[in-house]
């Protein structure tokens, strides 16, 4: 037999305690009867009175206290092999990080929600592997395949224009850097997701992508940022705001939601546009889709399953509890029961 918290256990210790508990309390309380009364007058001062009985639903409180304790600590017995499965495809989640994600016509930023898409895409994920690529100019695979959703997000945390030695935005680079990150095996379970606001400098994302589609390879793409345009803010030395970027003639460059080069992209794999919105309701569309995908198994674990027995010990003191409340403290004398039915 073994237990699946042993730590309880210790609970235990309060059977000889109450034990001793109970004894001190019996002998006081029987010397402090004699003191008052005398040896011949308890049995008359308390009829019915019976030192036996209050042992007895002492025992019983005690043999409570420790079956429930065993039933707390969960005892087990019996055992049997289970092979756990995960079924899933993989999912490669290439996340723009270029100064044109720092414009603000998103509260606060367009990377701040781009990041808030692909957390809240995690948390929706059962079973599928997803791996994480940063880019602008160029592009780096930030966190391998993984079954490991709380070390993605990690990695997603620490992800900033600073995580990327080029700017600029090449969504060729991207998608060729995540269609590299895919071991070597079918590509009917991939796909990947392109979170960006689509201005792609490099004029390589249609191309890239259309390799992805001979190959079968299904990308989505969610679009950040709002197409009525927006300055890209610069930082100071200080970290804090130092005006805006602008051209070589001295105009501020305004930054634009790329629809039609996104949905373009989308649709030479068989994937689908998506806009961020602040419900978030593209992330469930998202989902489904991908869901739709065959899948296949990913890691399987075998564990040894335990029978769980807390039912026994816990019936066991339910039913001391059930007597010792309909145990009396006392016996009735042969004078009161005469006197309860006259």
């Amino acid at each position: 037999m073994s237990f699946s918290h042993p730590l309880f256990l210790h609970a235990l210790w309060l059977v000889p305690l109450l034990a001793f508990i109970f004894v001190v309390a019996f002998r006081s309380a029987a010397r402090a009867r004699v003191e008052l009364w005398g040896a011949t007058l308890v049995s008359k001062l308390a009829p019915g009175w019976n030192p036996r009985r209050e042992k007895v639903k002492a025992t019983i409180q005690i043999a409570a206290v420790a079956f429930l304790a065993l039933a707390v600590a969960g005892p087990r017995a019996g055992s049997r092999e289970v092979t756990m499965k995960r079924r899933g495809i993989d999912i490669v989640i290439a996340i723009d990080v270029s100064n044109s994600m720092l414009a603000r016509d998103i509260v606060p930023s367009r990377l701040a929600k781009a990041k808030r898409e692909v957390s809240a895409f995690l948390e929706r994920l059962q079973g599928d592997r997803v791996g994480i690529v940063a880019f602008a100019g160029d592009a780096y695979l930030q966190c391998p395949l993984t079954l490991d959703y709380g070390a993605a997000r990690m990695f997603l945390d620490v992800i900033d224009p600073s995580s990327v030695t080029r700017q600029g935005t090449n969504l060729g680079a991207a998608i060729r850097t995540a269609l590299a990150s895919y071991p070597d095996e079918d590509d009917k379970y991939k796909a990947i997701v392109l979170v960006t606001d689509g201005e792609d400098l490099s004029g390589e994302g249609l191309k890239a992508a259309e390799e992805a589609g001979k190959r079968g390879i299904r990308i989505d793409t969610i679009g950040v940022g709002s197409e009525s345009g927006e300055p890209i803010p610069l930082t100071g030395e200080s970290g804090g705001a130092g005006g805006y970027k602008k051209d070589s003639s001295g105009e501020v460059v305004m930054t634009r939601l790329d629809t039609e080069s996104l949905e373009r992209i989308a649709l030479a794999t068989g994937g689908e546009f998506h806009r961020a919105t602040t419900g978030e309701l593209e992330l469930d569309r998202l989902y489904d889709n991908l869901s739709k995908m065959q899948e296949r198994e990913l890691a399987s674990k075998t564990i040894t399953q335990y029978e769980e027995r807390f039912q026994i010990p816990l019936g066991l003191a339910l039913l001391l509890l059930l007597v010792d409340f309909v145990l009396p403290e006392r016996v009735r004398t042969r004078r009161e029961w005469e006197g309860r039915f006259a």
